[in-house]
């Protein structure tokens, strides 16, 4: 794998775990509440779509090993041009339940 497919597996992981660290121990209510902290999910759901498309752009092949990459993509592009229309509740279902399994899926990527 080139170097700069690398760096970008490895700062979607980073950016997988700072979501992790994010909602660790909050409720939606706790995260709807707090505009800091959704401020900082959302930023590094933008890392990780950003990261992840410019990985695949390096490393083509990376693609079919990333379930759903065309939605984490799409995902990023909400938030960042959608950014009025965002839906708080859907950010942390997602923050919440979706992000383990592709952070250990990255993790093995790096390894290769």
């Amino acid at each position: 794998m080139k170097p700069e497919a690398q760096k970008f597996l490895w700062d979607a992981a980073d950016a997988l775990q700072r979501i992790g660290q994010f909602v660790a121990g909050q409720t939606l209510e706790s995260y709807l509440a707090d505009i800091m902290r959704r401020s900082a999910v959302e930023r590094q759901f933008e890392i990780l779509g950003e990261a992840l498309n410019q990985c695949c752009r390096v490393e083509p092949s990376i693609a079919d090993a990333i379930p759903d990459l065309p939605r984490i993509v799409a995902f990023r592009n909400m938030l960042i041009h959608g950014y009025s229309t965002v839906d708080d509740t859907l950010v942390w279902e997602i923050a919440a339940t979706r992000t383990a399994d592709l952070l250990a899926r990255l993790q093995r990527l790096q390894k290769l």
